[in-house]
This record gives C-alpha cells, sequence and structure tokens, in this order.
C-alpha cells in the first residue's frame, strides 16, 4: 500500500468511527515525532503492546476488496497470561466495508466477541476445526451471540445487524465483510497477539508492506519495529 492510501484511510476512517460516537484515545493524533518521543518515556506500553492504527490489505495489494481497518485501543500481555493477572484483555475498534473481506482465519489462543457497532450488516462465513486445526467442511457450526446459542452449517453465513454480536472460540474459522454499507465493528477479547496468533486459510500477510510516497499522518503498529526501535 501507498503511505498516501494509508493517510487517507486514516482520515476517513476517523470520520465514519466519530459518526457512530466512538471516539479514538488522545495517542491516536499523536505525530510520528510526538509517539517516538512518548514510547521512550512515559508510554512505552503504546509500542510494546501494539496499540493504535492498524491498517492491512494482507500483502496482497487491493484493499477496497480485501482488507481491514483497524485501531487496537487496550491490550494485554502474554506476560499477563503467564501471571495469570494483570491485564488480561484487549479491545479493538474495527471498519469493514460493503463486500470488503477480512479472509477466513482463526486464532489459536484467542477468544473474541465481534460487536457490530454500527452501519451495515456484518456477515461471517464459519467452520469448525477439526483435530488438526483445519477447516472442518462438514461439522455443523455453534456459536453465541448476546449469550444465545445458534446453529448454523459448515461454511453458514451469519448475519449481524447493529447491536449484534457473536463469540468465537479458537477453534472457529471466520471470514466476514459488511454487507449494505460499511460496518463499525468492536472486539473485545483476551490478550491480543497479531504477529503469531492469526492462522489464514491461505498463504497471506497480516500487515501491509508501505511504499513511502509522502509523509505517515500517524504511524501504523506495523511501522513502530523500523519508526521507533
Amino acid at each position: 500500500m501507498k503511505r498516501s492510501e494509508v493517510n487517507e484511510i486514516i482520515a476517513e476512517s476517523d470520520v465514519f468511527i466519530r459518526s457512530h460516537g466512538y471516539i479514538l484515545p488522545p495517542f491516536a493524533y499523536w505525530s510520528p515525532d510526538t509517539m517516538k518521543a512518548r514510547v521512550a518515556g512515559d508510554s512505552a506500553m503504546i509500542r510494546d503492546h501494539m496499540l493504535g492504527w492498524d491498517i492491512t490489505d494482507y500483502g496482497q495489494g487491493k484493499f477496497r476488496d480485501l482488507g481491514l481497518f483497524l485501531f487496537t485501543v487496550r491490550n494485554g500481555s502474554a506476560t499477563n497470561v503467564r501471571r495469570g493477572m494483570g491485564m488480561l484483555y484487549a479491545e479493538k475498534i474495527m471498519i469493514s466495508g460493503e463486500n470488503q473481506i477480512s479472509p477466513m482465519h482463526r486464532h489459536n489462543f484467542k477468544t473474541e466477541d465481534i460487536i457490530n457497532k454500527g452501519g451495515g450488516v456484518l456477515v461471517l462465513e464459519l467452520f469448525k476445526a477439526d483435530s488438526k486445526g483445519e477447516i472442518d467442511e462438514t461439522a455443523a457450526v455453534r456459536v453465541r451471540t448476546d449469550g444465545t446459542w445458534r446453529d448454523l452449517p459448515a461454511g453458514g453465513l451469519l448475519r449481524l445487524a447493529p447491536g449484534e454480536s457473536v463469540t468465537l472460540e479458537p477453534d472457529t474459522w471466520h471470514a466476514f465483510w459488511g454487507e449494505g454499507g460499511r460496518v463499525l465493528i468492536g472486539e473485545v477479547s483476551n490478550v491480543n497477539d497479531d504477529r503469531t496468533d492469526n492462522i489464514f486459510q491461505d498463504q497471506i500477510g497480516r500487515f501491509s508492506s508501505i511504499t513511502e510516497d509522502q509523509p505517515p499522518r500517524h504511524l501504523l503498529v506495523s511501522d513502530y519495529d523500523s519508526w521507533l526501535g
């Protein structure tokens, strides 16, 4: 992706998020220079826990068709998990465009609630994992939606209207997209690790490769290693 495209997506996404009454935390608006100074001082957690802007085309170069906007608001750590105390949870806000696919994947450790916060309908295609963790194309899928069990066939489509949510366990393969317009999505989960805990059906990358055609408006979490050290 070009940096100019990333900057444009950040600007339009911020407007969409605010239109639904959700306000991002102050560090969302720090310049790269401010971010670099602050993570060297009192705000190292932002870098170390990968909080912030996250825009991905999964390395395929067609964001509007295959991509996702995310902002990680809070996140614990593997250290907390080992201790069994501290921040053991994470929160993200995401945007899925109409027919913009977030590709089929699952997680090894993360259980997540995916919440339609507003906009269009969120559509999820669901499969269960077999004993080897691969997609089971025959097993029925049972998930909780707002505390109520829902049963679907393998590959069934679950549609969530604004206000509805689904709990996805690590054995649930899922792809999703917006229907009838862009969808603002909340995610509440246990500790999130986007470096190692995303298992994709296809051989694709989690983060985008950025071509620097203009300065960054704000840094992405995938910029932190190269820009912040």
